[in-house]
């Protein structure tokens, strides 16, 4: 079946790929847009006179409206039990993530309460999120496991996302992130060989994950166990993606363009000597402002990320732990204001760039002929509107694979 979605006043595409520097600007602006819709998949893009010269099927108005591709949330980890609502607390009196870990808090506390959590708790709980997630525009999300630190419950985790899959319409990318910290009773060495010689193959050999994930941080990993681990999964099949530079300049990123990695998240001590290489190179720059703003911190540089001429994305980094909100208005206005992006750049960032960054630019993060019918119409009828409503959602309705799945019905 054939749907004419038409009465676009602006049809945002961010059509041609993942951008770069100032390419991030190019939205693909069609005003007074339509798009033919057929068994889920976009069938033609164009001006609403264009597409109406051939089409005489099912009409869908939308109002003299906005419509962009849905958001790509790219780096999440909304698969966990319990909550740490009292470390945010201690936090805002000043005590740091690091002390904060020291003294039994940060991802141990949270890897015991998902432990104990069941399957159905788990899966319940993040279809929710998922369901408050696409009422902000979210279509395309990347879930990490990370939260076991053990064979059983980090499969656990990514059975979850499998069975997510079936039972809601977000389109999910699953990333197992074994080392996220290092359990106790481990040293770093013994459980990094852990992952290597018999979580990553099991996981694998279940077809449970795309991706491979690792946290490089002072108390977590070094680059040297890092690249071990990473160089195993890649051995394995598996795509990977790193936290690199975020509290601590250990050498993340130059380890992520060494292995050629789909993305780097986090950046916020990035050296200026590696923005300078990252821009030279397929790997995305990630930027997640969200942990940022909750932790109190100085923002990674995008703006300079940007001028360099890397591809940029953002993505919400939602955890029980430094971030926990998936807010995409916040996050756009955070983008815009504090860290200097126009509201261009950061769809872009927020669309096709954080579809590569999750591996799913060939169906997602655009709307071109050929991808998934994925896209989102706002109550208002130009894209500067997103920052202009500071914080607010003016998300009106939500579609993917060309049904609605958010906002009343016509």
């Amino acid at each position: 079946m054939q749907v004419l979605f038409r009465g676009i006043s602006q049809l945002v595409t961010c059509r041609g790929g993942a951008k770069r520097g100032t390419a991030m600007r190019d939205l693909g602006v069609i005003e007074d847009g339509a798009i033919l819709v057929e068994n889920g998949k976009i069938k033609a893009v164009g001006t609403r006179q264009d597409l109406e010269k051939e089409y005489r099927g099912e009409i869908y108005e939308c109002g003299n409206k906005l419509v962009m591709p849905g958001f790509v949330d790219s780096h999440t980890h909304l698969i966990f039990g319990g909550q740490r609502a009292d470390e945010f607390g201690w936090r805002l009196r000043g005590d740091s993530y690091l002390s904060i870990m020291n003294r039994g808090g940060g991802i141990v506390k949270t890897v015991e309460a998902t432990r104990t959590a069941s399957f159905y708790e788990l899966k319940e709980r993040a279809k929710k999120y998922l369901t408050q997630m696409r009422a902000m525009g979210v279509t395309t999300c990347e879930i990490k496991s990370g939260y076991g630190l053990d064979l059983h419950t980090e499969r656990k985790q990514l059975e979850v996302i499998a069975a997510l899959k079936d039972v809601q319409p977000t389109q999910l990318t699953a990333t197992f992130m074994g080392a996220h910290a290092v359990p106790t009773g481990k040293t770093a060495d013994e459980y990094i060989n852990f992952c290597i010689e018999e979580s990553l193959p099991a996981v694998v050999r279940e077809g449970l994950c795309e991706f491979a994930d690792v946290f490089i941080e002072e108390g977590a990993f070094t680059v040297r166990q890092a690249e071990a681990y990473l160089r195993r999964a890649q051995s394995l099949g598996l795509k990977i993606k790193l936290h690199a530079d975020e509290m601590t300049s250990l050498g993340g990123t130059e380890l992520g363009i060494l292995l050629k990695a789909c993305s780097v998240d986090h950046l916020l001590k990035i050296r200026e000597d590696a923005i300078e290489k990252l821009a030279k190179t397929d790997t995305v720059a990630t930027v997640l402002p969200l942990t940022t703003f909750c932790l109190g911190e100085e923002y990674a540089p995008a703006r300079k990320l940007i001028d360099a001429g890397a591809t940029v994305a953002a993505a919400s980094d939602f955890n029980p732990g430094s971030c926990c909100t998936y807010s995409i208005p916040l996050l756009i206005a955070l983008l815009c204001i504090y860290m200097k992006l126009s509201i261009e750049e950061t769809i872009t960032a927020l669309t096709i760039n954080g579809a590569k960054a999750c591996g799913k630019e060939a169906v997602a993060g655009s709307i071109e002929k050929g991808k998934r019918a994925d896209f989102v119409l706002f109550d208002c009828d130009h894209y500067r509107c997103l920052p202009y409503y500071t914080g607010l959602n003016l998300v009106e309705k939500v579609f993917i694979e060309g049904e609605q799945v958010y906002g009343n019905v016509a």
